[in-house]
């Protein structure tokens, strides 16, 4: 087997044996046919659109990082968060990432602009994938068809460099 920072194909790596190293979230607020996003302004997809999320802490769920993580990145609070996806990522660099993927449909609070995202709205037909990481694109449209998934990518970087995507 490749030391997994080798890697360069998903069928490369053991995915059963893999361990992660760091645990984050992200939360997707859909309303009224548009989506939350943000300008991510620092950390790991700096310039890039991504969604509210980030480290999950010790001692704390999922779903309370991804609920936590959405109050300090935008100001809103996500209610009844809903689990629909796992992401594993292996970074040539030897990061070893899992990504637990949240939607909500109801919130409370308003929006405001952070140290850390700038955030908006944007019509869920419009969202800009181009700015974003290369997987949203894979996955994120099966989510907002309230599908869940499951999948596994190797990054170099800011590039993918394969995947396997499971919809469930």
């Amino acid at each position: 087997m490749i030391e997994t920072h080798n890697a360069t194909d998903v069928k490369d790596i053991d995915w059963n044996e893999w361990t992660a190293d760091k645990f984050a979230v992200i939360t997707y607020i859909f309303s009224e046919g548009k989506v939350l996003l943000i300008n991510k302004k620092r950390g790991l997809g700096a310039g890039k659109v991504n969604a509210p999320g980030g480290h999950i802490e010790e001692g704390e769920t999922a779903v309370e990082a991804a609920v936590r993580e959405t109050e300090e990145e935008v100001g809103l609070t996500p209610l009844d968060p809903l689990q629909c996806g796992k992401l594993y990522f292996q970074f040539t660099n030897g990061l070893k990432m899992e990504g637990t993927v949240f939607i909500a449909r109801e919130y409370k609070g308003v929006e405001r602009e952070t140290d850390e995202a700038d955030p908006f709205w944007v019509a869920i037909d419009d969202i800009p994938y181009s700015r974003m990481w290369e997987d949203d694109l894979l996955w994120l449209p099966h989510v907002i068809k309230g599908k869940s998934i499951s999948g596994c990518f190797i990054f170099d970087d800011d590039d993918m460099v394969s995947y396997q995507l499971d919809i469930i």
